[in-house]
């Protein structure tokens, strides 16, 4: 067995790069050299700013010989009285194989000739210098470069390679216009703490020789280091450590032998808020933050160095000047901002376009207004909660003008928050403005306020609206509106807080606004709808884990009518998904599943409306001629109460066991003693009982489209 190294050395590649190339590498190895036949006991990828690694230990020196099948033409066409015709012969001949020796073998088609062929198993080593270039070039990044005269392409230029196998260099190149870089065992060390070449004696040698030029290649090590000297740099002053997964991801990927060093900064810059201060750290300088034991900020940070650890001291120095400038700044900005109220912002608001079609952000503030009230109307608020919403919505989006806002645009919503308590505006007009960007990321928290609930939905349902009714739907992987987001966000959020809205009647109210600002353009109405039917769909399946089957069901694989019903009680369709897949779970849909679908296929042969529910309007007694008739009408008329009271009571178990009631008798109408046809000759008496089969399959429709249940 032998063990593989490959390096390429770069110029400082961006850190998320280094993440991803890890990943990739870390499937796209193991996976062709299986593709190979070669099946290595282990394939570990490191990464640092400036080289990627792949180490394969335990590769075999060649692979196995093998016989391979090719499959040829079908026996029929291959033999002809016993012997060979033609097309057997050249497809032997183009396998380089006797035609006697072609076998034949019984597939899923039918009986095929097939030529046997012994594979001589291929060197490793030629196998990695064919793989090697196709591992470079097939990483995908999100923005390449070209360097010197060449074509290839890469998040940096590539500056050397090294290629290893056991202790010998593996010969191997790549091209870049008029520069060759030819493999070798020979890598760089830490830039700073060990400028001069070196040599890496064999493959798994590679971790050891590194670390001894001051490079830690194992990205989980060099976290890990980070992690612990952080914890412990902040205990030093008596705090702890805020340590974001995102930001500690980050700083793994831009360092190669990580110090934290420890700095201050003046206690008057902690009069600023606390999100100011965090936001200034970890988005705009990569320090962790220092807390106390109950939570408040302490004026130190710590950075993680990439360089000379014995010049610790003055590295501090220089980020405490650097974070004392920014701060400076924010003080300056918050101040200034705070002279004003908060509404003195508006105006401003005209000069900042939200999309060129659709106006400024003044023109979105009005509408997200208009929506809101809307809303409030629907969930039958006060007059006293519905000023407190109309001003949560009119200020919702004027922190984008403040200058604070303007330098660090990740703040808007949290500095609206603190400008809106210190304009005097109530606790939970201020707490709306902020929670109506929530939830702003999967497993973001939840906005928690009426006012930041209503608001939030406002401002993405104006959103989705006016960019559909552009023409702008989302498609494949481009969602650069976030669409996807913000309808994901209506829908959550309406969950969350049970809120009883009808975004059916707010969808075909925005829809109709649209239209009569914008004439020239087509009521998205319909592509809204479905647009919204698709996300409810994903949500089921992706946060509660509903069967697919019977998301199709309970929104009756996306028909108008399912969709149209989901869209005006949100609530009602989770717990209809939630109340199938339960019922699935504990076994009581398998008892009522067979007949209630049965009955749902052979409805479609009658005429019956979906929306027809009277039995004495549809079905005639006296056309019958078999007691299962009989039988089956007295327990329809049960059932069509129980249906109706359970569609007013969304009670889902009380119509479960309606149809569990009725099961047997459908049981006896379909293949009892006294069975019916079904299909009669007679057109009114085959009428009359696919109606009260349409009847089944309309009262099972009050929970979901049972013929989009597949079978457990």
């Amino acid at each position: 067995m032998g063990n593989f190294l490959l390096e390429i050395g770069t110029e400082e590649l961006p850190a998320d790069f280094v993440e991803s190339a890890i990943d990739q590498w870390q499937q796209k190895v193991k996976q062709d050299l299986e593709a190979e036949c070669l099946h290595p006991s282990e394939v570990k990828v490191y990464g640092t700013p400036r080289r990627l690694a792949v180490l394969v230990k335990g590769l075999p020196e060649k692979q196995e010989d093998r016989e391979e099948e090719i499959k040829g033409p079908p026996v029929a066409v291959s033999y002809k009285e016993g012997k060979p015709t033609p097309a057997a012969e050249g497809f032997a001949r183009r396998q380089g194989v006797k035609v006697e020796d072609l076998v034949v073998k019984k597939t899923e088609k039918g009986e095929f000739i097939f030529a046997v062929k012994k594979v001589i198993g291929e060197a490793t080593t030629h196998i990695l210098q064919r793989l090697i270039p196709r591992w470079i070039t097939g990483l995908e990044a999100k923005r390449y470069m070209r360097w010197g005269d060449g074509d290839l392409r890469f998040p940096r230029p590539i500056r050397h390679l090294v290629a290893l196998w056991d202790d010998q260099i593996l010969p191997c190149s790549l091209t870049n216009g008029s520069t060759i870089l030819q493999a070798d065992r020979i890598t760089t060390g830490h830039r700073v703490l060990h400028p001069q070449p070196v040599v890496i004696p064999t493959a798994v040698d590679y971790l050891a020789t590194l670390e001894k030029a001051f490079v830690l290649a194992d990205a989980t090590t060099r976290r890990q280091k980070i992690q612990q000297e952080v914890t412990r740099l902040a205990e030093t002053v008596g705090g702890e450590a805020e340590i974001p997964p995102d930001l500690l991801t980050e700083v793994t990927h831009l360092v190669e032998y990580p110090t934290a060093i420890l700095g201050q900064f003046e206690s008057e810059f902690l009069q600023l808020p606390p999100e100011v201060i965090i936001t200034v750290m970890v988005k705009h300088q990569r320090y962790f933050p220092v807390k106390s034991k109950d939570g408040k900020l302490l004026p130190y940070f710590i950075t993680i160095s990439n360089g000379d650890p014995t010049k610790a001291e003055l590295i501090a120095a220089g980020n405490t000047k650097v974070i004392r400038a920014r701060l400076a700044d924010a003080k300056f900005f918050y101040q200034a901002d705070c002279d004003e109220p908060l509404a003195t912002y508006l105006p401003a608001l005209e000069n900042v376009t939200f999309q060129e079609e659709l106006g400024s952000m003044r023109d979105k503030v009005n509408r997200i207004i208009a929506i809101s009230q809307q809303i409030a109307d629907q969930l039958g608020l006060d007059d006293s909660q519905k000023a407190e919403v109309e001003t949560t919505a009119s200020l919702c989006k004027a922190d984008l003008v403040t200058q604070m806002v303007y330098e660090f645009p990740e703040l808007q919503g949290v500095m609206g928050e603190k400008y809106a308590l210190a304009s005097g505006e109530s606790p939970t007009v201020a707490r709306g403005i902020f929670e109506h960007y929530l939830p702003r990321h999967a497993g973001d928290i939840m906005p928690e306020t009426l006012n930041g609930q209503i608001v939030g939905i406002a401002d993405r349902l104006d959103t989705i609206v006016g960019i559909i009714g552009l023409g702008m739907l989302p498609s494949g992987s481009s969602d650069p509106f976030a669409l996807r987001r913000a309808a994901n966000g209506i829908i959550t959020v309406t969950w969350h807080a049970s809120l009883k809205i009808n975004l059916l009647e707010l969808i075909q109210q925005a829809c109709n606004d649209f239209v009569v600002a914008h004439p020239k353009y087509d009521n998205p109405l319909p592509l809204i709808q479905d647009f919204f039917s698709q996300r409810i769909a994903t949500l089921l399946q992706d946060d509660f884990n509903i069967d697919y089957d019977l998301v199709n069901a309970v929104l009756g694989n996306h028909e108008p009518e399912f969709t149209e019903r989901a869209l005006t009680d949100l609530l009602d369709v989770k717990n209809r998904a939630l109340f199938l897949q339960k019922i699935r779970d504990n076994g009581l849909l398998s008892q009522i599943y067979e007949t209630v679908n049965r009955a749902t296929r052979l409805a479609v042969k009658g005429r019956l409306s979906p929306e027809e529910f009277s039995v004495d309007k549809v079905v005639n007694p006296q056309l019958f001629e078999s007691i299962s008739e009989h039988q089956l009408f007295e327990g329809l008329k049960k059932l069509e109460t129980i249906s109706l009271q359970a569609r007013a009571e969304s009670d889902y178990q009380l119509l479960v066991e309606g149809l569990k009631e009725i099961n047997p008798l459908l049981e006896e109408f379909f293949d009892g003693k006294t069975s019916v046809l079904v299909m009669a000759e007679d057109e009114k008496i085959r009428e009359n009982r696919l109606n009260m089969l349409g009847l089944i399959r309309n009262y099972s429709r009050v929970l979901a489209d049972f013929s989009a249940i597949v079978k457990s």
